[in-house]
């Protein structure tokens, strides 16, 4: 893995992150993936638990247009952009031809199950064990989601709490695999519309979101403007 501001992330092409993710659902332990982008790297300058978490995770995914730019002025080689909604309608796709189960974890109230019912949709053999908004402080959680016998869980609360959730409970998990997926869900379930393909391919997507939630502009900022001043100006990789 190649390093950016301390955090790292992965050199793998898409392919080769399905292959990693297939050999992880034929396993018997919880394997945690992270989506990192600008914020995740940015936040993880303060948050050392944050830092840790990120680069002990077993799959770490350039989730950002802003990563690979950095690479690029630090001369470094990271794997392929791949965004969490890619990763999870990529993900939803193998457990529906595979019979592996997604639970869906956090969200606003309601969208879970849009999401669940908009994959099902799509892919008609997939298996839902479970919606579930919840919170990561809520006592019985762990047990809820165990029972549900699920292979893939996918955790909304928002970075960092959802990567920390994971982490503290990834022994307790028995889930195959745990991603963070933050706003996946409100994409998916159509309460958000994703920016068009020619904004997404141009790394502007920051600037549809900020059209549609002005309320994003601190973490705008950071991805914008914060994130490529500390890699300018940082001296290590």
């Amino acid at each position: 893995m190649k390093k950016i501001l301390g955090v790292a992330i992965s050199e793998y092409s898409f392919s080769e992150v399905m292959q990693k993710i297939t050999g992880f659902l034929q396993s018997n332990n919880c394997h945690l993936i992270a989506t990192v982008n600008p914020e995740f790297v940015v936040a993880a300058q303060k948050d050392e638990e944050f830092k840790n978490i990120l680069n002990n995770a077993d799959l770490n995914v350039p989730d950002g247009f802003g990563l690979k730019c950095a690479a690029v002025w630090k001369r470094i080689k990271i794997g392929e952009r791949i965004t969490g909604v890619d990763l999870t309608w990529e993900m939803a796709k193998i457990a529906s031809e595979k019979g592996y189960s997604i639970y869906l974890l956090g969200g606003k109230k309601g969208v879970a199950e849009m999401t669940a019912r908009r994959l099902r949709y799509l892919y008609h053999n997939l298996k839902i064990a479970g919606t579930y908004a919840g919170s990561p402080e809520e006592e019985g959680i762990i047990q809820k989601i165990n029972d549900s016998k699920v292979d893939i869980l996918l955790v909304a609360f928002g970075a960092p709490k959802q990567e920390k959730f994971i982490a503290q409970h990834k022994n307790e998990l028995q889930c195959k695999v745990a991603m963070g997926v933050g706003g996946t869900f409100d994409y998916i379930s159509g309460a958000l519309p994703r920016a068009p393909k020619f904004m997404r391919a141009l790394g502007l997507e920051w600037l549809y979101r900020l059209f549609k939630q002005p309320s994003r502009i601190g973490r705008i900022y950071n991805a914008v403007i914060k994130f490529p001043i500390l890699v300018v100006f940082s001296r290590s990789k």
